[in-house]
């Protein structure tokens, strides 16, 4: 039982690593910065899932104090994401290759009628 732990363990581990890593490339690589919120925080946010999944298996971490953290990185992670976005558009940070913007009619008629 323990080896069959530490084998799902070990994989959990690589799999967190990766996302962080892909994660990091996509941060670096990426042309703007509404395309680097989602590298950094959807795979961060697994790659860190999967970290905690291993060392609640791993070490003596109670599984209360896991799920309980896991609950809140993936409570946390979209409206951080969101928040970020907007304040970006807010303050007309210049996107790469745009093909559309749904949000600029809105905020024209915003504009409009007040």
């Amino acid at each position: 039982m323990e080896t069959g732990l530490y084998i799902i363990a070990t994989a959990a581990v690589a799999a967190g690593t990766f996302f962080s890593i892909v994660g990091v490339l996509g941060y670096m690589r990426l042309p703007d910065v509404f395309t680097r919120i989602h590298a950094a925080g959807m795979v961060g946010i697994f790659g860190v899932v999967l970290l905690l999944l291993a060392a609640a298996l791993n070490a003596s971490v109670s599984w209360g104090h896991a799920l309980v953290l896991v609950s809140f990185l993936l409570a946390a992670g979209p409206p951080v994401g969101h928040a970020i976005g907007s304040a970006a558009y807010r303050i007309n940070l210049p996107r790469k290759s745009a093909v559309r913007d749904d949000l600029s009619s809105a905020q024209q008629a915003r504009d409009a009628a007040s």
